[in-house]
């Protein structure tokens, strides 16, 4: 019998989420579409066969969307399996057999465990592959120009980055602009040149910018390499470095290119990098960072949290009507999400250290959920 059980019920919570999921990102490609039809006209007018191109531009966000959706999708899915079973009075004819609530959600809390579990390969495996096409928008399937960056200081060498533009495919920086600090400055503030591209640490340099076609200070090429007030070489010069041409330098810097975009990537990147990220000297991402790592930590918890307050409210209420099921679910997520959110933007603002930013919706809603628990027991 529960083998029996256990199939029916798992059989209707996985329908129910194919449906809701295909439903909902359905929807938001529809709306996308529609919104940016304009741009993807003009595409096809330039570049022919659109179709393919908008089945890769929205294929990848399916990912994030999993990312972002799944445990929301699995409340849902999960209150209407339930309504659903009640509404047909299979329910009571379970618990006259003996068989407690907890046991007949037991493959519905399973399920919701591996979908969170697959998030979190998705979070840390998947999104990170895929972080350039994720920031892309429609535009930018049309316009070939590099994207626009936001000027960061290089907190370790006090070099302000700065640049026209860049292009992730091939990590270049365009018409680089950095500003110079002082002790750095003696040939002129502005260092300038046609493009500067990232290179990885070698035997031969730190990691930093290759500025290539460099034209100010125009006689810095000719000078000695620049030293840091540790005695570290943070500019090289070609009469010092032999692999660099006559018209370039290499600057020493811990920023890589998609860094410069600002904190939009750092949403697809994976946990292990953005630790990286928090102690790479040269950065300073404050408690934006802090909040966003410990967030990920919790997030396994918190979805599961969702789903323990949605179900005991149409357990313990018999509930039969799907439509008011769907509105518990979206009351709950809305609850749910703006305490999230609201716990978030108190922590970014310093309001609240990020540990407790993170932890504090589970502080709050696992003690009503333990209220909630009685259900549990019938």
């Amino acid at each position: 019998m529960p083998g029996i059980l256990d199939r029916y019920v798992l059989r209707q919570f996985l329908w129910l989420f194919v449906i809701c999921f295909v439903s909902l990102v359905g929807l938001y490609v529809v709306i996308d579409v529609f919104t940016n039809l304009d741009v993807f006209l003009l595409y096809a007018d330039k570049k022919g066969a659109v179709v393919p191109e908008m089945a890769r531009f929205y294929g990848y966000r399916v990912l994030f969307l999993y990312d972002r959706l799944q445990a929301v999708v699995v409340l849902i899915a999960a209150m209407f399996t339930v309504a659903a079973l009640q509404r047909h009075n299979e329910m009571v004819a379970l618990v006259a057999a003996g068989i407690p609530h907890r046991r007949v959600v037991l493959p519905m809390i399973v399920a919701g465990v591996f979908f969170s579990g697959a998030a979190v390969l998705n979070r840390e495996l998947l999104l990170p592959q895929f972080k350039t096409e994720l920031v892309k928008t429609p535009n930018d399937l049309v316009q070939d120009t590099p994207w626009q960056i936001k000027p960061r200081y290089d907190h370790r060498t006090g070099i302000l980055l700065r640049g026209s533009g860049i292009s992730l495919e091939g990590r270049v920086l365009e018409k680089p602009d950095f500003l110079l600090p002082p002790g750095l400055d003696r040939h002129g503030r502005q260092l300038q040149g046609q493009k500067a591209r990232w290179l990885a640490a070698n035997h031969q340099h730190p990691s930093g910018y290759l500025i290539q076609g460099v034209s100010q200070p125009p006689d810095l090429v000719r000078q000695p390499s620049l030293l840091g007030p540790e005695g570290e070489v943070l500019i090289y010069t070609p009469r010092d470095a032999s692999w660099l041409k006559e018209d370039e330098v290499f600057v020493v810097s811990g920023v890589e290119p998609e860094q410069l975009l600002g904190g939009s990537i750092l949403q697809f990147e994976s946990t292990a990098r953005l630790l990286r990220t928090l102690k790479n000297p040269s950065l300073d991402f404050g408690a934006d960072l802090r909040v966003t790592i410990h967030a990920r930590v919790v997030q396994p918890l918190v979805d599961l949290t969702l789903l323990f307050l949605g179900l005991p409210l149409v357990l313990g209420r018999y509930q039969r009507n799907l439509f008011l099921a769907g509105g518990l679910a979206l009351a709950v997520v809305a609850g749910f999400s703006l305490t999230i959110l609201g716990a978030q933007y108190l922590g970014r603002a310093l309001y609240l250290d990020p540990t407790t930013a993170a932890w504090l919706p589970l502080l709050i809603f696992v003690p009503v959920a333990a209220a909630m628990g009685d259900v549990w027991r019938s």
